[in-house]
């Protein structure tokens, strides 16, 4: 034994101790499977918490509902509307309440939404101050605002100008609806029958003793101040009349002996028979033609006219009934205008087409285009073909677009 193994003195012994092992780092997900303290469920890694999915949907819901109302308030109120455009007229009967007021008023472009106004009405406490009558409003108003000229009454102005379109070839019977529902007051009837009306029609070209403004009224669109009457309108159409009929070159009419007045009953015939316009001269012309020699015009919309039926066929009474304006009985030109014709009518009655056609008979399925003849051979065959079209239409009118 050396030296050095003397010095060395003995180990001592190390008191006990229990032995550890070393684990690797758990992961996230590991720990995640292990069961938690005592009174906790276990909760797998993907399985969301408790309430969590339903807290997401109340908070969708809560948006939801949010947004429905923010619509709902700015749909009612409108605080950002337009004040409207152009002009509507509208008739408030009497004894309707804000519910079908608002349907009026949808219904004919003033207000987006029937509900909304009424709900505006509604909320506003103004439900019940809405007034019957007739009014001239602006289309896409807004709901306070419509309320607010219902609250006024019919005398409010809205608008300053509005305007009123009158078809061509309609008779004054006719017209009076559209000026009534276009917002004009006062009687249109009652004004073109009038003295002071049949005067000035007069002194445009009707001989004495005319008691009808029938072929003067002018049709067209015009622009009238808001509260405008049915003498304004009428005194505006009869300047349009004798504006655009001191257009007409009346040269070739007065060589056949035909009066202003006879042009304008022409004009009124070929309006009323006429869907095209490059047929105007030529229907003018089988009127002239038919003059020239006699032959009775043959134009049902005469007898349509007098028995006052624009729409259902004519009965056989009817076609028979001996009127002045049965030009199937009678030759020469109904006493009287049939319709208020346009300018492009009047036009074709001073210079009709230079042709010898005598008869014009419906082309089936052409949208109002006729077949023009000079004989009685072709119209019968043009009679026979049209004929043959209604039947195959089981008796209805093949005149269809």
């Amino acid at each position: 034994m050396s030296d050095d193994e003397d010095e060395l003195e003995p180990e001592e012994p190390l008191p006990h101790r229990t032995a550890v092992v070393e684990r690797p780092p758990m992961s996230r997900a590991a720990r995640a499977q292990r069961v938690g303290r005592p009174g906790r469920p276990y909760l797998p890694a993907h399985s969301p918490r408790p309430h969590r999915g339903l807290r997401r949907i109340l908070a969708v819901l809560a948006l939801v509902g949010i947004g429905a109302a923010l619509y709902v308030i700015n749909a009612t109120f409108q605080p950002f509307h337009s004040d409207g455009a152009g002009s509507v007229a509208v008739r408030i009967p009497p004894g309707v309440d804000a519910g079908r007021i608002g349907q009026i008023l949808q219904d004919r472009g003033v207000v987006a939404n029937a509900r909304f106004f009424e709900l505006n009405a509604t909320l506003t406490l103004r439900r019940g101050e809405l007034r019957e009558g007739r009014y001239v409003l602006r289309r896409d108003m807004s709901n306070g605002n419509a309320i607010e000229a219902l609250m006024q009454g019919p005398k409010v102005r809205v608008v300053r100008t509005f305007t009123v379109t009158i078809p061509e070839g309609l008779t004054r019977r006719d017209v009076a609806p559209v000026v009534r529902d276009g917002g004009v007051e006062g009687s249109y009837l009652r004004v073109t029958s009038s003295r002071a009306t049949l005067r000035r029609v007069r002194r445009l070209g009707a001989p004495p003793g005319t008691n009808t403004a029938e072929g003067f009224l002018f049709p067209a669109t015009y622009e009238l101040r808001a509260g405008a009457n049915a003498r304004a309108l009428v005194d505006r159409q009869l300047d349009a009349f004798r504006q655009n009929f001191g257009s007409l070159n009346l040269r070739f009419a007065r060589r056949r002996n035909l009066t202003r007045y006879d042009v304008v009953i022409i004009a009124s015939m070929v309006e009323r028979e006429a869907q095209l316009d490059k047929e105007r001269p030529l229907i003018a012309a089988v009127i002239y033609n038919r003059l020239r020699l006699g032959m009775p015009l043959g134009i049902d919309a005469t007898i349509r006219y007098v028995e006052n039926n624009w729409t259902r066929p004519l009965r056989v009474s009817e076609l028979e009934r001996d009127t002045p304006y049965n030009t199937r009985l009678h030759t020469g030109l109904p006493p009287t205008p049939i319709g208020n014709p346009g300018l492009a009518s009047l036009k074709a009655a001073a210079r009709p087409a230079n042709v010898d056609h005598l008869f014009y008979v419906v082309k089936p399925g052409t949208c109002g285009e006729h077949s023009f003849s000079s004989t009685d051979a072709q119209r019968q065959a043009d009679v026979a073909r049209y004929n043959a079209a209604r039947e195959a239409n089981g008796g209805r009118s093949p005149d269809t677009c």
